[in-house]
């Protein structure tokens, strides 16, 4: 089945395509002279059981370790020698493989890429050199301030959802993972179903699907199915309610030159994307850009932080809405009192429209440039038809946000951001 996804801009025209067996293809002529191959699996760490924290990430570590008709390393050798890239990353929400090739190599680099994500041999060997990369990987994550702080304020953010565990999950489960765990856990859950192919660059759309489509008929002839439904996975975990007073944590931290501050708030997640839009305005209006609310008075006028950012970070469940700042230890009642400040006059006084506009014009051009090679459009139908299940909120992300209006916004800042009640994570040097 293919269709032509109707009423698109003419900036994008994707063909999307099913395979029999659940696989997504998303193809898309781009003249640029490149072709990206991105495989979406609909797997990462929030699927993960305590007991296997950190299998999706240390999987994919293990992806590019051989497969039968790939000893470990020939697959980076192949692509390194036709000077294509490759990478890959892990979410709480997906996991994310991608290529780069030149046109003229895609036929041949395309079925080795999808070799090595669908039939990964996981040898016990390879397994216990990696765990050692992946325990060094997670010391590493705990020497940086920043991640200490996010995962201190994540844990804050969220009582039960796993959400608030690190994707690259905890030494002490890494040490006790056994390989045939995640032979197990790749059986499982890279399944057509859970994949969504993404191919765009300089070949006709018929030949990105053919080459992608033959390269999955070749890797699942039969009926794999899986142990475990995502859906029923989902919809097992239950949303938690927004805070009803300050929830307070402070911690102490010897190497920090100065104090972090952190605020958030639980709002809704990708499951309810209609109800994230205005957050995501309200997070640009606060802290994007110099002439934004939060960096002109706390860091421009007052100095009383060095720095600041917010952001509406939207998980497949749930999201927060996440303010950090750096400043002195002095500073941190009156910049804590600042932001709560800022929150309350979203609520209570409408946003100018000269604020609005800058916030649209900044989301159109990023969509724009989000556009101009063939990973970041790749990046852009994966992650939509993946988390989404549908692209149009991609291509109308720009639409959406320019038909937000003062109303909406303090709509919005109303229903989910409390001055009086939300998460507070505190760092002191």
């Amino acid at each position: 089945m293919t269709s032509t996804l109707d009423k698109l801009p003419r900036l994008n025209a994707p063909k999307l395509h099913k395979l029999p067996n659940g696989l997504t293809i998303i193809a898309e002529q781009m003249p640029v002279d490149a072709v990206n191959l991105s495989l979406w699996i609909k797997v990462g760490s929030a699927i993960e059981p305590d007991a296997i924290n950190g299998m999706a990430h240390f999987l994919e570590h293990m992806i590019f370790k051989g497969t039968e008709q790939l000893a470990s390393g020939e697959f980076e050798r192949r692509i390194e020698e036709r000077g294509a890239v490759t990478n890959a990353a892990t979410s709480q929400d997906y996991t994310h493989y991608y290529i780069t090739t030149a046109p003229k190599d895609f036929a041949e680099l395309a079925p080795l890429q999808i070799d090595v994500v669908s039939n990964a041999s996981i040898p016990d060997d390879a397994f216990e050199r990696e765990r050692l990369v992946v325990l060094e990987e997670i010391k590493r994550s705990e020497d940086n301030p920043r991640r200490r702080t996010y995962r201190r304020a994540m844990e804050t953010a969220f009582d039960r959802l796993p959400y608030r565990r690190a994707v690259l999950g905890p030494e002490s489960v890494i040490a006790g993972l056994k390989p045939q765990q995640m032979r197990d856990f790749h059986a499982n859950w890279y399944q057509p179903q859970s994949i969504t192919a993404v191919a765009v660059g300089n070949l006709p759309v018929e030949e990105l699907i053919a080459t992608v489509s033959e390269g999955f008929t070749q890797v699942y002839r039969g009926d794999k199915s899986p142990l475990y439904k995502q859906t029923e996975l989902i919809e097992s975990l239950e949303i938690e309610s927004p805070f009803t007073e300050i929830v307070r944590q402070e911690f102490r931290d010897e190497t920090l030159q100065q104090a972090r501050l952190v605020m958030l708030w639980r709002v809704p997640g990708i499951i309810e994307l209609e109800k994230t839009y205005g957050l995501d305005v309200l997070a640009a209006i606060l802290a994007h850009g110099r002439t934004s609310r939060l960096v002109q008075d706390l860091r421009e006028e007052r100095e009383l932080v060095s720095s600041i950012s917010v952001s509406n970070m939207s998980h497949q469940l749930q999201g927060t809405f996440y303010i950090s700042a750096k400043c002195a230890v002095e500073n941190l009642a009156q910049v804590e009192d600042a932001i709560a400040q800022h929150i309350r006059n979203l609520r209570t006084q409408l946003v100018t429209e000269s604020e609005i506009a800058r916030v649209r014009r900044r989301v159109a051009n990023r969509f724009i440039f989000g556009n101009e090679t063939p990973s970041a459009r790749a990046g852009l139908y994966g992650y939509y038809q993946s988390l989404v299940g549908d692209l149009e909120p991609a291509f109308n992300y720009p639409a959406i946000i320019e038909n937000q209006d003062a109303i909406d916004l303090m709509e919005a800042a109303k229903e989910y951001l409390s001055p009086d009640a939300y998460g507070v994570v505190v760092m002191k040097p």
